[in-house]
């Protein structure tokens, strides 16, 4: 694959209309494992009964319940980037992840973009508005990542 900076870059409402689309099918995702988490724990936890906000393990639950989506969610997107740099969504919009020397990103380059991209989200979206200032359409999860977003040519 020839270097990213050969491709056009991706604009914010692309890259916003993939992370839609991912959605979809992360929240599917979720749904199954955090339904089987659950029945495990009340199990686990309380004889099969459910775990009430009067529950001594009530709050350890809700951790767990918690901790079990965001690790999901990490999984789905260090696992699509690492194998073909395309989710579903990305898939769809013709976008490519790719790493600064063009060639394909690693599990490490994966998993520090989707920490990454917490970080993004997390002070009001301004990591993804940092592509209007960067020159190349970089978001702060791209920088810190050493990864780039490529739009992908018709075939």
């Amino acid at each position: 694959m020839p270097a990213p900076h050969t491709y056009a870059p991706v604009s914010l409402f692309k890259r916003l209309l993939s992370i839609i689309y991912d959605l979809f099918l992360l929240i599917a995702i979720c749904f199954i494992v955090a339904v089987t988490m659950s029945i495990f724990t009340t199990f686990l936890m309380n004889d099969g009964n459910a775990i009430t906000e009067e529950h001594p393990f009530y709050l350890i639950n809700q951790i767990i319940m918690l901790f079990t989506i965001f690790i999901t969610g990490f999984l789905f997107y260090v696992w699509f980037w690492s194998h073909g740099g395309q989710t579903l969504g990305m898939k769809t919009w013709m976008l490519q992840l790719v790493s600064e020397n063009g060639a394909a990103i690693n599990k490490k380059q994966a998993a520090i973009r989707a920490l990454a991209a917490v970080l993004s989200w997390s002070v009001l979206g301004l990591g993804f508005l940092w592509c209007f200032v960067d020159t190349r359409k970089r978001t702060w999860h791209d920088i810190l990542s050493s990864s780039y977003l490529v739009q992908l040519e018709k075939k």
